[in-house]
């Protein structure tokens, strides 16, 4: 079986707001998941933001290809996609 990765994203419309959203991860005492609820305009944001465990080839590959370098508990830069700007957190692998 091939390596999976587990991760979170925040997905909002535009890089402006992913920019403001990184830099409140990084300033404020609030966790991924908090600000993933409160600002992602994903489905995934109700949960947090976690999207489970997936494999290769289950995501748009600019997402993929960042999500798969990060290390356990890292969160990326935002990243765009077809589906607007993400900030990828990595919480697991198998």
């Amino acid at each position: 079986m091939s390596k999976e990765i587990r991760a979170s994203h925040i997905l909002v419309d535009n890089e402006e707001h992913a920019d403001q959203i990184k830099l409140e991860l990084e300033r404020s005492d609030k966790s991924f998941a908090q600000l993933a609820k409160e600002k992602s305009e994903g489905p995934s944001g109700d949960n947090g933001g976690d999207l489970g465990f997936f494999g290769r080839g289950k995501m748009v590959p600019e997402f993929e290809k960042v999500a798969f370098k990060l290390d356990n508990g890292e969160v990326s830069d935002p990243v765009k996609t077809e589906f607007g700007w993400h900030i990828i957190k990595k919480t697991d692998e198998r």
